[in-house]
């Protein structure tokens, strides 16, 4: 396997991200990026069987559009990593910022710690392309905000991140949010509904658990043994009553 190594260091993003397309046009199949300080748009757009692995911090919208590749994040992230994903799978070694996985429609992001607001927003599912967020920490106001479709799973312990911000599935109309534990009512959004998970919603989510737990070298054990409860939708036009018909 073809591997290039880029230094990143001080180069601003539009080069960056010249250099790696041009990498993979030559046969790359690995790539890796050492000093990264927020350059924006890292492998947007980026197609095929290419494993990217970056060391730093990655600015906004890594992966926007991508179809295929996998990138490993040895770092924290910043807003919206997953923008409008196709396929694929992010794996970020730290927290991310706001908008993580913003209107993905296939392929995986996993996030080790924490997320920022409106993680999972106007993510959509067609067909057999289902995207999937998973978060090992906490979130902030407007987990799956608009959901259209797709799975989010939050793992975060809630004894030392409970789900205490509101706005959890305002406007969700299709997929589902399974969290760790319980949540008050009070922080559900406009049109969420909670219900306890069942026996099938777990085997639903086990594979998910695994894989996330051996990105991160994790015992899954202790997070298939607990309970989850999930958002899904009280609708499927939970804003019908906004607006004015003739």
């Amino acid at each position: 396997m073809k591997t290039v190594r880029i230094d990143a260091g001080g180069m601003h993003y539009t080069p960056l991200n010249m250099a790696i397309r041009e990498a993979v046009s030559a046969g790359a199949r690995e790539i890796i990026l050492d000093n990264v300080m927020g350059q924006r748009f890292i492998a947007d757009g980026l197609k095929g069987d290419v494993l990217l692995t970056i060391h730093g911090v990655p600015g906004g919208d890594l992966g926007m559009f991508m179809s295929g590749p996998t990138c490993i994040v040895h770092g924290n992230c910043d807003h919206a990593p997953g923008n409008t994903m196709d396929k694929g799978t992010i794996i970020i070694h730290g927290s991310a910022g706001d908008a993580v996985a913003h209107s993905m429609r296939g392929g995986k992001v996993f996030v080790r710690d924490s997320v920022g607001y409106r993680a999972g927003i106007h993510m959509k599912q067609y067909m057999d392309k289902r995207p999937v967020l998973v978060v090992g920490g906490g979130f902030r106001a407007f987990l799956g905000e608009y959901m259209a479709g797709g799975l989010i799973l939050a793992l975060g312990d809630p004894r030392t991140c409970p789900a205490t911000e509101r706005g959890i599935g305002s406007g969700i109309h299709g997929g589902k949010i399974v969290i760790r534990g319980d949540i008050d009512e009070y922080y559900l959004g406009v049109g969420a509904r909670k219900l306890p998970l069942q026996e099938d919603g777990m085997e639903e989510i086990i594979p998910f658990v695994r894989e996330f737990a051996g990105y991160f070298g994790l015992d899954p054990d202790p997070l298939i043994g607990d309970s989850y409860v999930q958002v899904v939708p009280s609708s499927s036009r939970p804003f019908a009553n906004k607006y004015t018909w003739e």
